[in-house]
């Protein structure tokens, strides 16, 4: 089964390259450079990555549906999305394989704990994973977390989505369930190393709560416009 690691990245030409070495000792890699103003591009490829370039930054969503599209194209059955900060370890890498051997799961994410977080991002994290479990009537534990498995299947389903934010990672967990496709979670490592986030707080809450809207709509069969 061909399975490949899928990287998007902006602006992380000074940590790209270690998570990619690590990550090459278990699948290949493709990095999508999101429209970086630095090395990032070039970084990834001498470390051994294949890179996909954007020709302007579009965001985190569109980048993993470009390489969504290069995977389906190529004939990979499955990428494994991390993130190029740090924050996800390659070495649990085998942690989602091992998961995915044991039950053929269309989505698989890494669920960190709260508990590790800054305190700004615990509670965001968890009041998040709150509302959005009672409008889907299912547990949810990460839906930020963007260490993911993701299928073919998914990965198809995927494509017609217009958002490009991170916006997109919860929307995907959210197809994922009203399509009835199969959901499991595997425990990682909470790693924050006061790496810079990309989230603009404010416009990331709207989203998330338009998010959650739309999501109450679907579940309720409701038309959205």
């Amino acid at each position: 089964m061909r399975i490949l690691a899928l990287i998007p990245a902006y602006n992380e030409a000074e940590r790209i390259g270690a998570i990619i070495k690590r990550s090459t000792l278990h699948l290949p890699v493709l990095v999508v450079d999101d429209g970086s103003n630095d090395e990032t591009a070039l970084v990834a490829a001498e470390a051994g990555a294949t890179v996909l370039h954007c020709t302007s930054n579009q965001g985190k969503g569109a980048a993993l549906r470009a390489g969504f599209q290069w995977a389906l194209e190529a004939g990979y059955a499955a990428v494994l999305t991390l993130d190029a900060d740090g924050q996800h370890d390659p070495a649990e890498i085998p942690k989602f394989l091992q998961s995915y051997a044991e039950q053929a799961t269309d989505l698989i994410i890494g669920a960190r704990s709260f508990s590790d977080m800054p305190f700004a991002r615990r509670v965001a994290n968890s009041v998040g994973c709150q509302l959005l479990s009672w409008v889907l009537g299912e547990k949810i534990r990460d839906n930020q977390s963007g260490y993911r498995f993701i299928s073919r299947r998914l990965m198809e389903q995927t494509l017609v989505s217009t958002e490009c934010g991170f916006e997109f990672e919860v929307e995907m967990l959210v197809t994922c369930l009203l399509a009835k496709l199969h959901l499991a979670w595997v425990p990682i490592r909470t790693i924050y190393a006061g790496e810079s986030s990309h989230i603009a707080p404010w416009a990331h809450t709207r989203n998330f709560l338009r998010m959650v809207w739309r999501t109450r709509q679907r579940v309720k069969g409701e038309t959205i416009t």
